[in-house]
């Protein structure tokens, strides 16, 4: 009797994504508007990292990306490219440091995003914000319905991507607009030196600033659900890396022209910038406005990221490398909603650590910080992958980024005093993180009776 491969028994995704949607969803996994912010608060010299990330980083990782996703044209993305290129191990290792960044982050930047939304309602009710059940409770429905709309498939899920980006879309437009008259009134607030100083700090923030600008990799991983994926994949991303870069670059001028970087939180800064501009051009509905979109944005971000990271467990399930619940698909929806289930019950409880108090608080934020070491660490797969694909000038472009990344992951920040014990829980949470892999890569594969399968 012949024997069954993998590749016989592998479950089938629905192709539901064509052009429109493959560049809305890559727009949307890589368009963050809380970078914006941020960017701005560290000042002019971000606009030329915006720049240097698009040529040296996000346009090679386009590149890398619809070489294998031809290559390799089945759901999985990262976690097979790294597979059949370097083994089974490696695979599984990539994934899984991938996979816990992503369920780190997640609760995180949907925590954020509840507070934009916010601040969307005025100061008379923004302050709710500041109550924690309330926002614990308007953090869950995001994350949720961004998951839960992609749970119950891509032709309804992916209207969460299409409007995400659409809405990201608009902010820009809006703040350009505002900015625009702002400065033709009175000037830019900042004064717009782009030229960065070198400093240990432009150094590390300029391996944040290429980290904002990844997500091509998500749009991989939903290659079975595209159709003519090759062609599709390609002409999408190119699209989505150019309104990206447009994105960053513009938006954070817009910021810079409103008010003085200083004056810029981190955290609050779409009120304050959008208030800013609002008041002194006497458009009172402009903050609320622009704030909700950025609500919009952030819900097409969680349900993009999220939807395409749970694509990796489900291949990882159809190779017997996790239970075999993960590598199965929903009977009407076709959806791996197993590996979507658990990735939002594993974010929800992680946002419920998040709430449990201050010193609980700052652990997790100690844990988060540990994670972008290893959330770094596929990047380097990838683009070893990209060398074996023949694109050898977005390898060694895209790669050296990475390395550079990683290195400044091992820096202390300045506010650190205790230099040893910060490289001591690095160095801990790293290899928690490879030794867990290792663990439950092990273990699954001794039990596994079929081999892997092949694309």
């Amino acid at each position: 009797m012949a024997s069954v491969t993998r590749a016989e028994l592998a479950p089938t995704l629905r192709r539901e994504l064509g052009l429109r949607d493959v560049t809305l969803f890559a727009a949307t996994c890589m368009i963050s508007t809380r970078w914006l912010p941020i960017a701005a608060h560290s000042g002019p010299s971000s606009i030329v990292l915006w720049f240097l990330a698009t040529v040296f980083f996000a346009a090679p990782l386009t590149a890398a990306v619809a070489a294998l996703a031809t290559k390799y044209p089945a759901a999985g993305g990262l976690y097979l490219w790294t597979r059949h290129d370097f083994g089974p191990w490696h695979g599984f290792l990539a994934f899984w440091c991938y996979w816990l960044g992503i369920a780190f982050l997640f609760p995180t930047a949907a925590l954020l995003y509840a507070r934009v939304g916010f601040s969307a309602l005025g100061s008379s009710y923004g302050s709710i914000g500041e109550n924690r059940f309330y926002l614990l409770v308007v953090t869950l429905a995001l994350i949720w319905i961004g998951l839960g709309t992609n749970l119950v498939g891509l032709r309804i899920g992916k209207w969460t991507e299409n409007l995400g980006a659409l809405a990201s879309f608009v902010v820009a437009l809006l703040l350009i607009a505002l900015a625009w008259i702002t400065w033709v009134r009175r000037g830019t607030a900042t004064p717009i030196d782009v030229f960065p100083r070198f400093s240990w700090r432009t150094v590390s923030f300029s391996a944040a600033i290429a980290f904002a600008m990844s997500g091509m990799e998500g749009v991989g991983m939903m290659v079975e659900e595209i159709r003519e994926p090759e062609p599709t994949i390609r002409r999408a991303g190119w699209i989505a890396t150019a309104i990206s870069s447009g994105f960053y670059l513009l938006g954070t001028v817009a910021f810079l022209v409103v008010l003085p970087s200083k004056q810029i939180s981190e955290l609050n800064g779409f009120a304050e910038t959008a208030g800013a501009a609002g008041q002194l051009l006497n458009l009172t509905w402009v903050a609320p406005l622009i704030c909700f979109l950025a609500l919009a944005s952030g819900l097409g971000l969680l349900g993009g990221i999220g939807t395409a990271t749970s694509r990796m467990p489900f291949a990882a399930g159809v190779d017997h490398l996790l239970p075999e619940a993960f590598g199965r698909v929903h009977p009407r929806w076709r959806t791996p909603y197993v590996s979507i289930l658990v990735l939002g019950l594993i974010a929800s409880f992680f946002l419920l650590v998040y709430q449990l108090g201050d010193s609980m608080r700052a652990a997790f934020d100690e844990l988060v910080s540990l994670m972008l070491l290893t959330g770094f660490l596929p990047f380097v797969y990838i683009f070893g992958s990209a060398w074996k694909a023949g694109k050898r000038l977005s390898a060694v472009s895209g790669g050296a980024v990475t390395l550079l990344a990683l290195l400044c992951s091992v820096i202390p920040p300045e506010e650190i005093a205790n230099v040893w014990l910060f490289e001591a829980k690095l160095a801990a949470g790293t290899l928690a993180v490879v030794l867990s892999a290792w663990f439950l890569y092990r273990s699954r594969k001794s039990s596994s009776p079929l081999p892997l399968r092949a694309i």
